[in-house]
């Protein structure tokens, strides 16, 4: 057979044939039915969303998800992997709305929620087709045929079932709490979401220390001005919401006598006794009253009473804002303390609507106790506002604290703040309660302002945030901090930084908002969950254990609703008044319940019927004749079994829920492959990756639902992908011009190179600094050794009629570089399937790379050429060319999973019209080690060898002393037998390759040595000793060096501590000798003999001849079989050469005759030595 032989390299053009080849073989599909009854291997992949382009980091996390399913495809496995659309959610809400130039308020007035909806199906799947020619033309197989869609009724069928499932269960439930809202977006959000890499960040706001009048002081409070708490807030605000003041118990407070900084007014301020220099400068501690003048920098301060927190608990200030009265609803969930005073004051109670209210005012501004009060910032003194914050709400519930709610016309209570985050306008507010707790005048002042310039109308004109105008120009919180100044209320107004959380999806700040929402009840399984976690391998562990781990100790209920139109519906139906409900978990029970309805007359008809739905027909012609968006499923009505009509619950669900259902919906489980899955033939996945974003995202979610479920792992190991930056670790944008267009990139370097680059630079889950420089050392290292080394042996395979299926020559009958390379060949193997069965991809490429550069192609093919020139096929000969290709063969097995397109080339290439190979690579078995063919010893004496050669050679660099000029003699102090006998057997091979005529083995004694240590490992390990250690270390003698080189460790004392320092913990350095030069590497020395005598001198001569030749005839297109005429110009450098070595230069070069003469006539090459020219003629024979 013949061999391919290929002109050139360009991997881009590898990329498309091999590509066009599979297309035409449907390869994908034959990967997949070739190992029809096979074990399976399930993967699952995550779901994109298609309404935005692909990214240069979605060919990684490609890539990585990539490897793995044809790793075990070709190790026998089965590998099904269905691609997926995430549909749903704020991105693509967002996206129309900034499209069609409207907010979500126009919804259902300037638009439809048809129209609208139907424009989000239409956006979502806008760049499919971009995903799908990136997948296809990178290399990444999986079904895109056949995807999972989220929007598709089947998929949330099974959705509602799962949601069924959690009802039954007791985890699904409805509560009124604090959550954090996206006013930019328009709905709550989950905690997940709100733990998304980059949520919470650094922002500058105006803050102020607030003096809140004490109604009823202690005595040492009275003695000096006016007594007041002070308390510290970022967000001002909220506080026309203050309904407490917190402190903590055990804190130490004091009364300090002092004036307002701002308007000079005697005052005695209650602070934490240790946040007073936060507030008051040492020099002004009892200075004199008297000489103060208003607007010196020092203000004088004496502190006059000091308490404990508890001491304060109970006192009682004046309502700092009194815009509004705290109100609370009486009902039958109300707690005791809000109906004993409902009942004792009938005057203060009122209704709005159906329900009843009560007016609170003595029932707040109180100060309460709260163990979470500390000293770290602020007074130590906190502003409670039940209604915006978590902590706020429980502390002041527990101590019988109202909230301030606002009451809008439905009589539903609101926060102050709306949903857009503006405060609320009188006449959006229940009459009766305007008139019961409202000061219009006072409210009325800001009523309608933003409490972030973020939500604003003027700061985000067509959609668009300016956010540069939004931080220049004042917000609310500058405004009343103004306002508190000027009315005396301030003590301290400042720009503080702090960290604050941003909706992921608007990267606008959120609030902490009272909203009703559906909870899953995910902390009451919690402990279960962190138990199965315990079972999964993730890739790294940190991540398991940590940021996922740790989020599941301190894991919240997961609040399920969305305040959207484009999303999953959730599937329950509610009556108000009755609070009667059910949760629909299929199509065939909704389609009942609503013939019930029909029945009970809510309903004219069925709409399922009505448009030919058919329950139990699971086709998707039946599927597609309805629609379980809104606003279809809003208008239908059921009925409840005391027959009174439910509606359904208008919110959708967190899409992050849709995506964490993929295992179950996209198969359509429980009514369709329930087996399937019930078997755990297509469940749990063995193996999922995506990005870290997705810890508390999608992996979360996927945990969360299986484990309350199904009582299971949904996924056995895990890589959470790290980011990809720019070279100089920067987030990639297009913003700022730094980002890479991924098929740009595939068309400038193939596909193979960038999926190598990215594999083999860090880690998968370590963040990756992409640098196209890279990616070209790649192409040019790796992949070009591997197509110099094919080159080679196809180009002399075709000479000699190589035939690939010939009987092996035995192992034993090998040389020793054969048996070497083949035993470093197995070993690498049974490496490289330890590290894809680990999930480590880098650590498999790394020894790709390492063995094809390092082994193959710069040591045995480099040291074997002259075996494939010329002379008939003998064992020797045949020997070379079956342990090359059998290295070629398995390298482009090993190598398929990472770099697909040149692998396939190469085993082809190899393989084509070879009994028994298969169709392509990755339909092939991959390699298994053969231990036999395994020789540990012979691996640690030839990486002696190549150890020994590279540290001669890196001295022969150093001083400028070409290969080509033979040396003398490399000396090596040896400690031990084994090191002495490993040197003696590579000897020889060791000396042909540096061209060396002599190893000499000497006394450790020879050198002086030095010892250096390593701070970065010592300073770990000896601490704050480091110092004297160091001086010990660099004071040992040359006998105690040699002793903790020969011995590994060597015990000192150090200030009056036994220590011991080990060999790894330093590095020795021999000093160079007169006329040699010397290299260390780890204990291993190195001398080199720098001398060169006229004998030497003759023979770099000749070498330097015949690689002036060989230059010659290669550039001269002469075949390597032809044989030459030389004769080169007298000189006496030359004929001292060619005398002393004619023979071995003519046996190199292939060369019948060579001559020295004064003149050569038809000189066709000069040859330049540096000191001299001579004119050369060279012709065929």
């Amino acid at each position: 057979m013949k061999f391919t032989e290929r002109n050139g390299l360009n991997l881009f053009e590898v990329n498309e044939d091999v590509l066009s080849k599979w297309d035409k073989q449907d390869l994908f599909h034959k990967s997949m039915s070739e190992r029809e009854g096979c074990p399976s291997f399930v993967f699952f992949e995550g779901p994109p969303s298609a309404n935005g382009h692909p990214g240069i980091h979605h060919v990684m996390a490609r890539t990585i998800k990539d490897v793995f399913c044809r790793y075990k495809t070709m190790q026998g496995f089965q590998v099904k992997r269905k691609a997926g659309w995430d549909t749903h959610g704020l991105p693509v809400e967002l996206g129309v709305e900034k499209e069609l130039g409207i907010t979500k308020e126009d919804i259902g007035k300037s638009i439809s929620i048809e129209d609208y909806n139907a424009r989000c199906r239409q956006n979502v799947m806008k760049f499919t087709q971009e995903w799908t020619d990136l997948s296809h033309l990178m290399g990444y197989w999986v079904d895109m045929e056949h995807p999972y869609i989220t929007y598709e009724n089947s998929y949330i069928e099974t959705l509602w079932w799962l949601l069924g499932q959690l009802y039954k269960k007791g985890l699904l439930y409805k509560g009124y709490t604090i959550q954090p809202y996206s006013p930019a977006a328009g709905t709550g959000l989950s905690s997940h979401e709100l733990n998304q890499p980059g949520c919470y960040r650094d922002v500058k706001d105006t803050t102020v220390t607030a003096q809140f009048a004490i109604l009823d002081p202690k005595p040492e409070m009275t003695k000096w001005g006016k007594p007041y708490f002070l308390a510290w807030t970022t967000t001002p605000w909220t506080l026309p919401s203050n309904t407490a003041l917190c402190v903590g118990p055990n804190i130490d407070y004091v009364a300090v006598e002092t004036f307002n900084p701002y308007n000079g007014e005697p005052m005695t301020a209650v602070v934490a006794k240790s946040r007073l220099s936060a507030y008051f400068k040492a020099e002004g501690e009892n200075a004199d009253f008297e000489a103060y003048k208003h607007g010196d920098k020092v203000i004088p301060y004496r502190i006059v009473g000091e308490w404990k927190g508890s001491e304060l608990v109970g006192m009682h200030y004046k309502q700092l804002m009194p815009w509004v009265k705290p109100t609370e609803k009486l009902e039958d969930n109300s707690p005791a303390w809000v109906k004993e005073y409902a009942e004792a004051h009938a005057d203060k109670c009122f209704t709005s609507g159906i329900d009843k209210f009560v007016e609170l005012e003595e029932l707040a501004f109180r100060v309460i106790p709260g163990d979470y009060v500390t000293t770290e910032d602020g007074t130590g003194i906190v502003h409670i506002a039940p209604t915006f914050g978590a902590d706020d709400a429980k502390v002041a519930k527990a101590a019988g604290i109202p909230s301030l709610f606002l009451i809008n016309k439905a009589g539903e209570t609101r926060p102050m703040v709306d949903l857009t985050g503006k405060y609320y306008l009188v006449d959006e507010l229940c009459d009766n309660f305007v008139e019961k707790c409202v000061d219009v005048a006072a409210y009325s002042h800001h009523a309608g302002d933003y409490v972030k310039n973020a939500y604003a109308p003027e700061f985000n004109k067509d959609g668009k945030y300016d956010e540069k105008a939004a931080a220049k120009a004042e917000d609310l919180n500058i405004i009343i901090c103004m306002e508190m100044k000027q009315t005396g209320e301030a003590f301290k107004i400042e720009k503080h930084v702090h960290n604050y959380p941003h909706c992921w999806r608007t990267d606008k700040p959120i609030l902490y908002y009272p909203l009703d929402s559906w909870f899953i009840r995910s902390s009451a399984l919690k402990e279960r969950m962190m138990e199965l976690n315990n079972g999964i391998l993730w890739k790294p562990a940190s991540t398991g254990s940590g940021r996922f781990g740790k989020w599941l100790e301190n894991l919240n209920d997961w609040n399920l609703s969305r305040s959207r139109y484009w999303g999953t519906p959730l599937p329950i139906w509610r009556n108000a008044e009755t609070r009667e409900e059910i949760c629909i978990s299929s199509l065939e029970q909704l389609y009942a319940e609503i013939e019930k309805s029909v029945a009970a007359g809510f309903m004219t008809s069925n709409p399922m019927k009505d448009k030919g739905f058919v329950p139990g027909d699971y086709s998707t012609e039946n599927y597609h004749r309805i629609d379980l968006h809104r606003p279809y499923v809003d208008n239908i009505i059921l009925v409840s079994a005391s027959g009174k009509p439910m509606k359904r619950e208008t919110d959708l669900i967190d899409v992050w829920f849709d995506s964490g259902s993929m295992p179950y919906a996209q198969i359509h489980y429980p009514f369709e492959n329930k087996e399937a899955l019930d078997n755990r033939t297509v469940y749990p996945a063995d193996f999922i990756a995506e990005g870290v974003d997705q810890t508390r995202g999608w992996f979360f979610t996927l945990h969360a639902i299986a484990t309350m479920v199904f009582d299971s792992v949904a996924f056995k190991a895990v890589i959470s992908n790290g980011l990809v930056l720019d070279k100089n670790g920067n987030k990639m944008s297009k913003r700022l011009g730094n980002a890479v267009e991924p098929f740009g990139a595939i068309k400038k370097y193939g596909s193979d190179p960038l999926r190598w680059y990215m594999i083999t630079n860090s880690s998968p889950w370590d963040n990756l600094k992409f640098d196209e420089e890279g990616v070209q050392e790649v192409a040019r290292t790796f992949f070009g050794k591997l197509y110099q080394t094919y080159s080679f042996f196809a180009m002399y395979a075709n000479v000699d009629n190589f035939d690939p299926e010939a009987a092996q020559v035995p192992m034993n009958e090998r040389p020793e570089i054969d048996r070497w390379i083949l035993s470093e060949l197995n070993t690498l193997i049974k490496n490289v399937a330890a590290d894809f069965e680990d999930y480590e991809p880098t650590k498999a490429g790394r020894l790709i790379q390492q063995f094809v550069i390092d082994n193959l192609s710069n040591w045995h093919v480099r040291l074997s050429r002259k075996r494939f020139w010329g002379g008939g096929m003998n064992t020797d000969k045949l020997s070379a060319y079956q342990t090359l290709y059998t290295c070629l063969v398995t390298v482009a097995k090993l190598m398929a999973p990472i770099a697909p397109f040149y692998a396939d080339r190469l085993y082809n290439d190899l393989t084509n019209g070879v009994k028994g190979a298969s169709e392509s690579v990755h339909l092939a078995t991959f390699p298994k080690a053969n231990d036999a063919c395994i020789d540990k010893a012979l691996e640690r004496r030839m990486e002696l060898a190549q150890v020994v050669s590279s540290m001669t050679l890196s001295l022969r660099k150093k001083e400028h002393v070409i290969v080509r000029q033979p040396l003398q003699c490399i000396s090596i102090p040896v400690t031990d037998n084994q090191l002495r006998d490993d040197l003696e057997q590579v000897k020889q091979l060791i000396l042909d390759e540096v061209n060396v005529k002599e190893l000499r083995y000497a006394d450790a004694n020879m050198l002086e040595k030095k010892v250096k240590c390593n701070f970065r490992v010592m300073g770990k390990k000896f601490g704050k000793l480091m110092k004297a250690v160091n001086a010990a270390v660099t004071a040992l003698s040359q006998d105690d060096i040699n002793k903790l080189d020969a011995e590994g460790k060597i015990a000192l004392s150090v200030e009056g501590q036994s220590i011991e320092v080990e060999r790894a913990d330093v590095d020795i350095i021999s000093e160079d000798m007169p006329g040699w030069t010397v290299a260390n590497e780890g204990a291993l020395t190195v001398a080199l003999d720098l001398e060169i005598t006229p004998e030497l001198k003759n023979e770099g001569l000749a070498r330097e001849i015949v690689k002036r030749i060989q230059t010659f005839r290669k550039e001269s297109g002469f075949e390597i079989t032809d044989r030459i005429n030389i004769t080169i110009e007298q000189n006496d450098n030359i004929d001292n050469a060619v005398a002393s070595f004619k023979d071995y230069i003519a046996a190199q070069v292939l060369a019948d005759n060579i001559a020295t003469s004064n003149e050569v006539a038809n000189a066709n090459a000069t040859f330049d030595f540096e000191e001299f020219k001579v004119a050369v003629s060279i012709v065929k024979a």
